[in-house]
């Protein structure tokens, strides 16, 4: 498995990183354990969770189980110094079964990026992770609410007392990461050397009401001219649309990725696909990892062992420019 570094840290991560969002809840114990054992077998380092992961897929799930899973595993195996670990905090749902039930609304239950919010919620993460420190930590769901100076101020105690290396930011608008930036710089508090969004082969449609979590063209283009802060990929296969006929009809992808463009997108994936004997799947995962303008690190967050071994042979798909040249003109 290809490295890349992360920002301008010096620190090189797994070109394709492995989400843990499912593990202890969607993904058992043991299948989570086998996913995890193949991905470092394979070279990779590079593991990412949050402290919220997973409060959805059962009744009784509260988030912090992927963490937990995560914290018997390191003891199991002793890998934690092998991995590169990443969690989020200020997306923690308090009242998780008033939002299953439709009681409570998604947005306005989370817990924010206050300062004394985020400590809480590291140390409580790093507690469930069994781990002095995380190697990134990033805001998880931007909040717009909290003095972004009281935020970074936090963080930068964070990082001081060594609970983590560096951070990052998600689900994020692109004027937003200017003014972090800026303040950061501006009081000598560390800057984000990672940004993880939504992004994909579509285009998605830059009206919709997800716009804030979605790359979009501007955000691409600021990531390019800011080469110390690596874009991570979060959900770079929507949730099996590429493979599943069925899922692309779905309001989830065609919600925000529905039109003529992206219809000529699906037609040239599948053509490829057919033409190299390889998946639709494979092909998207494979031309990400071949993004150079800006080098970005794919997401993927499996939840069978299946998946998993269904998008590792993208690592070896390699495609040619003219492959890319009719990827990208589609």
């Amino acid at each position: 498995m290809r490295t890349v570094e992360l920002g301008r840290t010096g620190e090189q991560v797994s070109h394709l990183a492995l989400g843990a969002m499912l593990m202890g809840t969607s993904t058992g114990e043991a299948e989570s354990f086998e996913i995890l054992d193949r991905y470092t077998t394979a070279g990779g380092n590079f593991v990412d969770t949050a402290n919220c992961y997973a409060w959805w897929p059962r009744p009784g799930d509260t988030g912090g189980e992927s963490e937990s899973l995560l914290g018997r595993w390191f003891a199991r195996t002793g890998k934690r110094d092998e991995i590169f670990l990443a969690t989020k905090g200020s997306g923690w749902v308090g009242n998780a079964e008033e939002v299953r039930a439709g009681k409570a609304d998604l947005w306005s239950s989370f817990e924010g990026a206050g300062g004394d919010t985020l400590r809480r919620a590291l140390d409580d993460s790093l507690r469930r992770l069994g781990t002095d420190h995380v190697d990134l930590y990033y805001v998880h769901v931007d909040d717009l609410s909290t003095p972004l100076e009281e935020t970074l101020s936090a963080l930068a105690s964070i990082v001081a007392a060594g609970k983590a290396r560096y951070i990052g930011w998600s689900n994020v608008r692109t004027w937003r990461l200017e003014r972090i930036r800026q303040l950061a710089l501006a009081n000598g508090w560390p800057v984000p050397v990672a940004v993880q969004q939504q992004h994909s082969y579509l285009r998605a449609d830059p009206y919709s009401d997800r716009d804030f979590s979605i790359v979009s063209a501007e955000q691409l283009d600021y990531v390019r001219r800011h080469d110390d802060l690596s874009l991570v990929a979060y959900s770079p296969m929507l949730k099996g649309l590429y493979d599943v006929p069925a899922k692309r009809a779905a309001e989830y992808g065609r919600g925000s990725y529905g039109g003529p463009e992206n219809d000529a997108r699906l037609a040239a994936v599948d053509k490829l696909a057919a033409e190299l004997g390889a998946t639709p799947g494979q092909v998207v995962l494979a031309w990400l990892l071949a993004q150079t303008a800006p080098c970005l690190i794919p997401l993927i967050g499996p939840r069978l062992l299946s998946h998993y071994e269904a998008a590792i042979p993208a690592l070896d798909l390699e495609l040619t420019p003219e492959h890319l040249e009719f990827l990208d003109n589609a």
